[in-house]
């Protein structure tokens, strides 16, 4: 049985992590550096997560992060987590999406 791993990256320090910087980027593109989270609620970010997990990614061959974890997880994880696929022509990475 493998034990769940916690990755600690220190301060300031983006490349000890770098696979996920490019989800804080999509992160940023819908709310802009200077943005309160405080009113997001968690539908909101449900939606952001499944959005930013339907980009594609050239590091994982063309595919999505929802994409891999639909082929390496049991299906039932993805439904307990709410997360769903969102189409590759309707992924919107910008404020609006919240905004809805």
């Amino acid at each position: 049985m493998e034990l769940n791993k916690v990755y600690f990256c220190d301060p300031n320090c983006s490349y000890q992590k770098g696979m996920l910087e490019k989800n804080h980027e999509f992160i940023r593109y819908v709310l802009p550096k200077g943005t309160s989270f405080d009113h997001l609620t968690q539908a909101d970010v449900r939606l952001l997560v499944n959005h930013v997990n339907a980009a594609n990614r050239d590091t994982l061959s063309g595919k999505s992060p929802f994409d891999m974890a639909e082929f390496l997880l049991p299906p039932r994880f993805l439904v307990t987590l709410g997360l769903k696929r969102i189409p590759p022509d309707e992924v919107l990475l910008k404020p609006r999406l919240l905004n809805q």
